[in-house]
């Protein structure tokens, strides 16, 4: 597939989701890009338009860590759930930014819910 079009198609996608699901201070958007080396999440408040909390597989704790990427992908999600309860957050809305809900990006989903967060 061509890539122009394949990144054409994922940003189609996202704005499809983006309509359907909106986050706010009490329970943000959760978030995902995924790289070919990294995946980053971030908590949302699209109503004031702020980033409450944001990791990313570039964190020192998780650069330091030894695994595959799906492995840094859970640590990620457990990350951004332990950044989210210091914020008093326990609900969230899953946003998988265009990807399928498979491999790395559900790695993170499955972190972000053995951290205490609730889609």
């Amino acid at each position: 597939m061509n890539p122009k079009a394949k990144s054409a198609r994922r940003q189609n996608i996202r704005y499809g989701i983006r309509q359907k699901i909106n986050g706010t201070a009490g329970k943000p958007r959760l978030s995902v890009f995924r790289s070919n080396t990294d995946i980053y999440a971030q908590l949302i408040d699209d109503v004031n338009g702020n980033t409450l909390a944001a990791a990313s597989s570039k964190d020192k704790s998780i650069v330091a860590q030894k695994g595959t990427k799906s492995e840094k992908s859970k640590l990620v999600g457990s990350a951004i759930a332990a950044k989210a309860t210091e914020l008093g957050l326990k609900e969230v809305v899953f946003d998988r930014g265009g990807y399928l809900y498979h491999g790395r990006v559900k790695a993170v989903a499955d972190g972000a819910r053995e951290g205490g967060l609730k889609f």
